[in-house]
């Protein structure tokens, strides 16, 4: 029996290509039962109904109630690594998504998300500042600050951002002496080119994205040492701050006594948009989406203290609004620069996903061992952390870190695949044909289309196809459902 809104060949390219990716990870694990629950759990995150923990993945895929206790056991196993599994992740992305390549450069975006938590035995909580400006938003939160990087993939008309990693960027910087942790000094903006490279190393030669808050002297020296040791090469494409100040380059000079100068005459950005009005070009661009007319100007300079790099700067007028736009790469063109900027926002909408759809960050993963959150403690007081002593506590404190994270890989991995399913059928299918839609999308379908599909028809799919190994474990899951409701009722 074929089912309604897809050909049957669709079908089964959508079940084998779950398939497909889930079973590239079965080498990461060193026991085949901890494997078959990362299936169990990734399939049940990928079109949950609700999000109250593990517990709504025993309910949509009807496994039995004893299986709770082995998922919550499955996060804080030894018998994976997260690095292994982020490394298989990226490889799976590589050869089954749809990636979109500017010229020969793949288009990394990166950028934090802060999710407040209230656990006060949670490690790595801390009070945090919100740099948005949105008001819904209060200035001050206690919860854990993550560094996000995806890639982006579909066509022009139908952009989303892959999530490939979610880590925690703050908040474990006292744990760095403790035998097993993977807490790093290094701040927040060194540890996202870091993690780039990282992904860089798999895909080849990229391009990142970041918002302004990640243009610093750290991040650039970082990403030169980072070009300079591999063989991969990396450039990156950010914002400066309108009060960003940059400087000439020194001009020629007699060979004399002295230090040659490194840098000529100081240059405020954001005085060129008056000083050279006249030499501004004016044109027409695609930008989210749609034509819109822009002045621009581009001008190489230097920039950062003691640094002195050469950055391409690239000034944007747009519907009144002024930004600054910065390279490190000094060949690609301004409205190049202007468009892959552009792009960035994929990203938020994927961490909108991520939250509303997948209950990616709607974890509590705690120990008894974490010493109590005080949210009114001083600076000059000991974070949480540092209070820890025992060899033993340490270690379960670790383990709850190491859950978080792999929560995170997971519903990264559930929503790449959905991502990835919705870009197959661009063009093929409506959301309008799947359910209703009081604003159907007229390019791909989104996310939590997909997920409703799943949801009604995934286990009539798997029937059609039970020789699938997805198909086996999770029966076998079911299973044991009968044998424990027998048990209670005799």
């Amino acid at each position: 029996m074929s089912l309604p809104y897809f050909p049957v060949v669709y079908h089964i390219i959508m079940i084998n290509f779950i398939e497909n990716v889930l079973c590239l990870f079965e080498s990461c694990f060193s026991r085949k039962a901890a494997f078959r629950w990362f299936v169990t759990i990734t399939i049940g995150l990928m079109f949950r109904s609700d999000k109250l923990g593990v517990t709504s993945v025993i309910r949509d895929l009807a496994l039995c109630p004893g299986c709770y206790d082995s998922m919550i056991h499955f996060f804080r196993a030894s018998s994976w690594s997260l690095d292994s599994i982020r490394k298989c992740w990226f490889s799976a992305v590589r050869q089954y998504a749809p990636l979109y390549k500017e010229g020969n450069l793949h288009i990394l975006v990166g950028d934090s998300v802060k999710q407040s938590k209230e656990g006060r035995r949670m490690p790595g909580v801390k009070k945090l500042f919100q740099e948005s400006e949105n008001s819904a938003k209060p200035e001050y939160i206690h919860g854990h600050m993550f560094g996000g990087l995806g890639i982006l993939a579909g066509n022009i008309r139908s952009w989303a951002c892959i999530p490939l990693s979610i880590r925690l960027h703050d908040g474990l910087q006292a744990s760095m002496d403790w035998k097993g942790t993977t807490a790093s000094n290094a701040s927040h903006v060194v540890q996202m080119v870091e993690d780039a490279y990282h992904a860089a190393c798999t895909f080849g030669d990229s391009l990142l994205l970041l918002d302004r808050y990640f243009l610093t002297v750290p991040a650039l020296e970082k990403l030169r040492s980072l070009n300079n040791s591999g063989d991969v090469h990396m450039e990156i494409i950010t914002k400066a701050k309108k009060s960003c100040t940059a400087f000439e380059k020194p001009a020629s000079r007699k060979p004399r006594r002295g230090r040659p100068p490194k840098k000529g005459a100081a240059v405020h950005l954001k005085e060129l948009f008056m000083t050279l009005s006249g030499e501004f070009q004016e044109t027409e661009i695609e930008l989210y989406g749609k034509k819109e007319s822009i002045r621009y100007y581009c001008i190489d300079l230097l920039w950062g203290q003691k640094l002195y790099q050469e950055l391409r700067f690239v000034l944007v007028e747009m519907n009144g609004v002024q930004s600054i736009l910065a390279s490190t790469s000094l060949t690609l063109d301004p409205l190049s620069i202007i468009r892959l900027y552009s792009y960035r926002f994929r990203i938020e909408c994927t961490f909108r996903e991520l939250k509303q759809q997948i209950g990616a960050f709607c974890y509590h993963f705690w120990s008894k061992h974490m010493p109590k959150l005080n949210y009114y403690r001083k600076k000059e007081e000991p974070s949480p952390l540092e209070c820890v002593e025992g060899e033993k506590s340490r270690k379960k404190i670790l383990e709850a870190v190491r859950a978080i994270e792999m929560h995170m890989a997971l519903s990264c991995i559930a929503m790449g695949i959905l991502q990835s399913i919705s870009i197959f059928y661009i063009g093929k299918v409506s959301s309008g044909q799947l359910r209703y839609q009081r604003t159907p999308s007229k390019g791909r379908v989104s996310e939590a289309t997909v997920m409703s599909y799943l949801r009604k028809h995934f286990f009539r799919l798997l029937g059609q196809s039970p020789e699938l190994r997805i198909m086996q474990i999770i029966q076998k899951q079911q299973n044991k459902s009968g044998i424990y409701w027998d048990s209670l009722a005799s």
